[in-house]
């Protein structure tokens, strides 16, 4: 592959991929996307620049670098086998998808007898650092093909960990929403407990964010998503379901006992079951609300 990754096809420009493709370009990247919503690509480019195309395999062609980032593996997978063929040898497949390590692997296999690289390099801290390029990046793959990679990552976040072969990324990834998810439910319920004891839940969450009960979700969802009730952070329910599936088939794959991370990801697939398809994952909240009757703010 050639020593500076300047041509690239990105494939996805939804929520997430739509800021982080702007971002390449506004490096000065030669960029061309494609979408699975018809004429989406199009807006990107008459709004962003860029270059419209119409399919996965017209963005592999003539590209040093393809960035996937999509909802699931088997999407990348169907992606991937329709660039077959232009895919040159020496390409390098980034996917940015919080997808299934196992998959990913058997992926990079596929690829890799055609002399095409992968790494995997899913992100973490949503649509507004997405926005503002400040995202982290957590990556898996040959040292060699990250080093080629990096001043791509970088265009589009200013936190890369490298943790380990091909997969480790998205392993971490679903870890770290793991740990995420779970401080969310808790959060809620201390909330919810908190009212109900006559407590007013914004200084509750002032006073979280002093001490020792700090949390992403206690600094950047209660109030802004869950108080407000506006719940529209950009990161959906069934995509933190995923996510949490994800961790678990880790750990049953490393053969770790998981309870307390088996309730929290049936509590999250209770919420999207009660909710239904459409629903930001802070609206998770409403399920623990039906339990305890009680709304959040107070309004019954």
């Amino acid at each position: 592959m050639a020593a500076e990754i300047r041509a690239i096809g990105f494939v996805g420009i939804g929520n997430m991929g739509w800021p982080m493709a702007a971002n390449l370009v506004k490096a000065g990247y030669d960029v061309a996307v494609c979408d699975a919503v018809p004429g989406r690509s199009a807006q990107f480019a008459e709004q962003v620049g860029g270059r419209a195309v119409a399919d996965a395999a017209a963005a592999a062609a003539g590209a040093q670098a393809v960035i996937t980032i999509l909802p699931t593996s088997k999407q990348v997978a169907e992606v991937v086998a329709g660039m077959q063929g232009a895919l040159a040898p020496g390409t390098l497949v980034i996917d940015m998808t919080s997808g299934q390590p196992a998959r990913t692997r058997e992926i990079a296999a596929t690829l890799a007898e055609a002399g095409v690289m992968m790494i995997d390099a899913p992100v973490s801290g949503g649509v507004p650092r997405a926005k503002t390029g400040d995202l982290a990046i957590m990556v898996g793959g040959e040292d060699a093909l990250l080093d080629a990679a990096e001043p791509v990552l970088k265009a589009m976040g200013t936190s890369i960990h490298r943790c380990g072969g091909i997969g480790a990324g998205q392993a971490m990834k679903a870890l770290n929403n793991l740990v995420s998810a779970g401080g969310f439910l808790m959060g809620i319920e201390a909330l919810l407990i908190g009212q109900r004891f006559g407590l007013d839940t914004g200084k509750m969450v002032d006073v979280l964010n002093a001490s020792s009960g700090m949390t992403n979700s206690s600094q950047k969802k209660f109030k802004q998503y869950v108080l407000s009730r506006r719940f529209d952070d950009g990161f959906g329910l069934d995509l933190m379901v995923k996510d949490l599936g994800i961790a678990l088939e880790v750990g049953r794959e490393t053969n770790t006992p998981t309870p307390f991370s088996a309730l929290c990801r049936e509590m999250w697939a209770s919420a999207l079951t009660a909710l239904g398809p459409g629903h930001n994952h802070t609206a998770s909240a409403q399920l623990s609300e039906k339990l305890a009757g009680e709304i959040l703010g107070g309004n019954k």
